[in-house]
């Protein structure tokens, strides 16, 4: 072997490796995406994050926490945060009605009944006409108030005329609500004192 194939083979063998890029195959990529597609789904389904059974009607926090049973304390709160946007206005915070516009609610025998169901028509129908209230005659015209609440919130505000200013009455549920809306139907006639006369309680 001649000195120069001898000093061409010791640079070769002194050199350093250096490294080639080489593409990936395509089967290895094609496969690591069908286990991320696979491992999403068997989340998806597993999960319950995006669970149809979980999420659907509702679509934020909030009217999801709106619908859910209120009791306790946390309904009475509810309640009396409704009455005093929407009732109070009328009937007064302190539930003693304002002269000329609206009857008393507190000692009211519409109000303390043995049964709530005479009283769910009220909010839900509206009034009309003259009706005698605590041994006083007014000539009223009430919009049906509770008719755009939810069953939970009318039952609440309900409750809270019921048991607050020293009345002392049961609880109103959602689904005695629901109940008598129901029977009502869809766009029912005020009613009259007379006609709520006939009403069982």
């Amino acid at each position: 072997m001649s000195d120069e194939t001898k000093r061409a083979d010791s640079q070769q063998s002194d050199a350093e490796p250096t490294a080639s890029r080489s593409t990936m195959p395509i089967w290895i990529i094609m496969v690591t995406l069908i286990l991320m597609l696979l491992g999403a789904v068997y989340f998806d389904r597993h999960s319950g994050w995006f669970n149809k059974q979980v999420y659907p009607p509702y679509r934020s926090a909030e009217e999801l926490a709106a619908s859910q049973p209120r009791s306790g304390a946390m309904a009475a709160a509810q309640g009396k945060k409704i009455y005093e946007t929407m009732c109070g206005i009328c009937h007064g915070t302190d539930g003693l009605g304002k002269p000329g516009q609206a009857p008393a609610l507190a000692g009211s025998e519409w109000v303390i009944t043995k049964g709530s169901d005479r009283l769910m028509r009220i909010p839900l129908a509206g009034l009309s006409g003259t009706m005698t209230v605590s041994g006083k005659g007014w000539n009223l015209a009430m919009a049906p108030m509770g008719a755009a609440m939810s069953d939970a919130d009318l039952a609440a505000v309900l409750t809270y005329i019921r048991n607050s200013w020293g009345n002392q009455a049961g609880e109103v549920t959602a689904d005695s609500v629901k109940s008598v809306r129901a029977a009502l139907g869809a766009r029912p006639q005020p009613l009259t004192g007379d006609q709520l006369k006939t009403m069982p309680e």
